[in-house]
């Protein structure tokens, strides 16, 4: 049975060259998903710094003496980055300090508190209310981001699991089962047809689900690898179940 296999696959060409590019491409797709949960990390971090931040300067610290506080008891990346920047301050500025601090997230959620908390300070406004708005606004947005990011992510990946592999496993079953290979059915070149066929479908599923969840880019590093997981699914279970 294995051998059949082999030497079935040996004539799919395109199929071992998605499978070295899928395995290849995939090293470039998980970058972008490290980097996103890093973010994300980050920013959901962020209305806990606001508000903290908020009570130490309603009892009566500076913006820079708060900050310098919450680095060292704040968890996680955000934390981190924060204790760094402030540690990097000594010979520069505040602002510079916090414009090198959000450009360091790379979160624009950050960035766009570091500008604010910037000019209120340039303005003199009380940084008590401003920050307290902040936080309580960035808590709401965030847990509608999550909420819609787990809504939508069950659903890309209902998608990609019922195309890639599900629909090509059951057209497998009823081929083998109505037309196998045993009885003497001669449909080599309808398999090869029907594994190209998947192979499209597959990547305007990773598509669609990349494209629902706002994150195309990142997932055509996987359309070859998925490509290659349903010509393969369809084709073996061919095999294994026509004989």
């Amino acid at each position: 049975m294995i051998s059949g296999l082999l030497e079935t696959f040996n004539d799919h060409f395109l199929l071992l060259i998605l499978i070295v590019v899928g395995i290849a491409s995939a090293a470039g797709g998980i970058p972008p998903i490290i980097e996103r949960r890093r973010r994300r990390s980050i920013e959901n971090t962020l209305p806990s710094l606001l508000e903290s931040l908020s009570d130490s300067v309603g009892a009566g610290r500076g913006i820079q003496e708060a900050m310098m506080e919450q680095s060292k008891t704040l968890p996680g990346v955000l934390g981190k980055l924060l204790k760094e920047t402030l540690e990097e301050s000594h010979s520069s500025s505040f602002d510079a300090a916090l414009a090198s601090f959000s450009a360091k997230t790379r979160s624009s959620q950050v960035q766009r508190v570091m500008v604010l908390i910037q000019t209120a300070i340039e303005q003199d406004s009380p940084l008590q209310g401003i920050l307290s708005d902040l936080a309580m606004d960035y808590e709401r947005l965030n847990d509608l981001m999550n909420s819609r990011e787990q809504e939508l992510s069950g659903r890309g990946l209902l998608i990609v699991m019922f195309i890639c592999i599900g629909l090509p496993v059951l057209i497998a079953f009823i081929v083998g089962l109505f037309a196998p290979a045993s009885k003497g059915f001669q449909i080599d070149s309808f398999n090869k047809t029907f594994s190209y066929f998947f192979g499209a479908a597959s990547i305007i599923a990773v598509g669609v689900s990349g494209r629902m969840m706002g994150r195309f880019r990142d997932v055509v590093w996987w359309m070859p690898g998925w490509m290659a997981l349903s010509m393969l699914l369809y084709l073996g279970a061919v095999i294994l179940v026509g004989g």
